[in-house]
């Protein structure tokens, strides 16, 4: 097989370019072959069981599987996570959140900072946080069953310091004693009504349950999780979420009218509204 011969089935899906860099990502990740390898005809020499394994990996792509499904694992903060159907792929939107919380100083003053991760999903922001915030003590927590194991998985397979937990955010705690210095979250956000304009390898194999919400509840998880943080958040703590930027201002609205202080919108990349922070107010002393 040429890398033309390989790549070309994947064009009417992927365009041409991706489907090039496809090829060229699962012959490196999987087959350890450089560009220069393959541009040599090294691809022709791979074993009988690597060119089986080759085509099997190439068929799952060419039905619209998404390579990180294809492969168990993807990359994140220069760290490999694996993944599996039932939990949602990491977004490198989602590093840029992970920075935000990294750069910024709130956690400065506490050696031993308290960290919640709320959908934690694959454990990516759990981990990166655990592995890159000195002293920091995080936990995370999902509803589904397949996050959890995959997420306790990637924490022992990094050394990462991190407590998973069932939990569903959207029920209310029986009882809640401030213990967080800082909450973060990336919940379900996109709305039924974006799903017209989504890849078909989302839709067929990325889990609804961690993508969508109700078109007339956009904001269903983060007004829960806003509730837990005021509860749950000790004084001058802070909340970090990743944003639906469509509805960047109602979530400003939001947190400002649930009395959170020092209100921000950071936007990614690309220019868009992706990110907003909020900090609990302190306490008043007698």
């Amino acid at each position: 097989m040429t890398y033309q011969e390989l790549y070309k089935p994947l064009v009417s899906l992927y365009g041409e370019a991706e489907a090039k860099a496809l090829v060229r990502y699962v012959l490196e990740e999987e087959f350890q072959l450089s560009l220069a390898d393959i541009c040599c005809g090294a691809v022709a020499a791979l074993s009988v069981a690597q060119q089986q394994q080759l085509t099997d990996i190439l068929k799952r792509l060419r039905q619209g599987e998404p390579v990180q499904y294809v492969l168990g694992k993807a990359w994140f903060f220069d760290r490999q996570f694996a993944v599996q159907p039932g939990v949602l792929i990491p977004r490198p939107e989602t590093e840029e959140l992970c920075q935000w919380v990294i750069d910024s100083r709130e956690l400065l003053p506490h050696p031993s900072p308290q960290v919640l991760d709320l959908c934690t999903g694959s454990g990516c922001i759990a981990i990166t946080l655990a592995l890159s915030l000195k002293g920091a003590r995080v936990s995370a927590c999902d509803i589904s069953p397949v996050a959890l194991q995959v997420a306790q998985c990637n924490a022992h397979h990094m050394h990462a310091p991190v407590k998973v937990m069932h939990r569903d955010v959207l029920v209310p705690l029986a009882s809640a004693a401030p213990c967080w210095h800082l909450m973060v979250s990336n919940p379900p956000y996109v709305c039924e009504a974006e799903r017209a304009a989504m890849h078909r390898n989302v839709l067929d194999y990325e889990p609804a349950q961690a993508l969508f919400v109700p078109n007339d509840q956009p904001l269903l998880f983060y007004r829960a999780i806003a509730h837990h943080a005021m509860s749950e958040l000790l004084p001058g703590g802070w909340l970090y979420f990743e944003i639906n930027p469509l509805y960047a201002e109602q979530m400003q609205s939001l947190l400002a009218n649930m009395g959170f202080a020092a209100v921000e919108v950071k936007k990614d990349a690309f220019g868009k509204q992706r990110f907003v922070r909020a900090r609990k107010g302190q306490e008043e002393r007698s």
